[in-house]
């Protein structure tokens, strides 16, 4: 009995609730079908089906096989592309969700070289600060923004990035330059929904201080919020890869340099380390090589930082 062959078989006859449907998909005989689960009930030396007239249902051992032959066939299927991704094109819709401003900036570039590597491969991107599922979701991939070392799923690390306090030279003229973190709640601050307005610093000692800060304007969009502090309205903090150019211009001005706010992760976030598809797998590599080295962000900006 060819087991891998009697595999396929038995997963296509539950998938499809029917053996001559099984049969039609595979383009082989019912009789062909049930010869193959029938040798492979027999191997095991247990039920797999509860057959009836009118349906197909799952023995627990039957359950568990069907499960364990998802993760076999898909070894199966990852091995051979990996074997002859060398030789082949990727095909197909490459599903991927980027946070707004940084697929904008960062992203945006670099699809055009990735399309003349890989002609054969449709990219479909979603922009959307919000942090989505990517299984129920269905996305081939996700590039997310993470405080350093907080993600423990399936990743890939693409580059860091600072986060810096600043504020524009007009505001600074109308109001008092903070000293430590405590000051912060006597100025206008603009908040970036997914930070809060708790804001947390660490000091040279290693001793964390946490401040809770007000502001007028709350908003869920990066670019709002370097929009905001470039015409004077505030106090932010936001990562390199957004302000770099406008800390390096002397646009924004960095603050409290003796307190250090967390470092962010860049990632290349996928649904499982286990059979990795072609096309994600060389989107992933095209990405870390696209990213490799200092990031673009940090060649430009000079936040201050000791």
């Amino acid at each position: 009995m060819d087991r891998l062959r009697a595999y396929e078989i038995f997963m296509t006859v539950v998938n499809k609730g029917s053996f001559s449907k099984a049969a039609d998909l595979l383009d082989t005989s019912p009789a062909n079908v049930t010869r193959y689960v029938n040798d492979l009930e027999a191997h095991l030396g247990c039920r797999l089906l509860n057959r009836s007239s009118r349906k197909l249902s799952l023995t627990e051992s039957g359950e568990a096989l069907f499960e364990r032959c998802k993760s076999i066939l898909a070894d199966v299927a990852e091995t051979e592309a990996l074997v002859s991704s060398a030789a082949m094109q990727p095909r197909g819709r490459l599903r991927i969700n980027a946070p707004l401003s940084f697929g904008i900036l960062h992203l945006a570039p670099l699809w055009p070289e990735f399309s003349r590597r890989y002609p054969e491969l449709e990219l479909d991107i979603s922009l959307v600060d919000r942090v989505v599922d990517i299984v129920e979701e269905g996305y081939d991939l996700v590039i997310r923004i993470s405080r350093a070392g907080s993600v423990n799923h399936a990743a890939r690390k693409l580059a860091s990035s600072h986060n810096v306090l600043c504020a524009s030279p007009s505001y600074l003229q109308r109001h008092s330059t903070p000293q430590t973190p405590d000051d912060l709640k006597e100025h206008e601050c603009i908040i970036y929904t997914y930070s809060g307005d708790e804001w947390s610093f660490t000091d040279s000692s290693g001793k964390i201080h946490q401040v809770k800060v007000k502001g007028k304007v709350h908003t869920n969009n990066g670019d709002t919020v370097r929009a905001l502090a470039l015409c004077g309205s505030g106090i932010i903090w936001q990562p390199t890869f957004l302000i770099g150019p406008d800390l390096a211009s002397g646009a924004l001005v960095p603050l409290l340099p003796d307190y250090k706010l967390p470092d962010i992760d860049v990632l290349a976030m996928y649904p499982s380390r286990r059979h990795l598809s072609v096309k994600v797998r060389m989107m992933i590599d095209f990405l870390v090589e696209a990213f490799a080295g200092t990031a673009p962000w940090d060649k430009k900006e000079n936040s201050g930082r000791k």
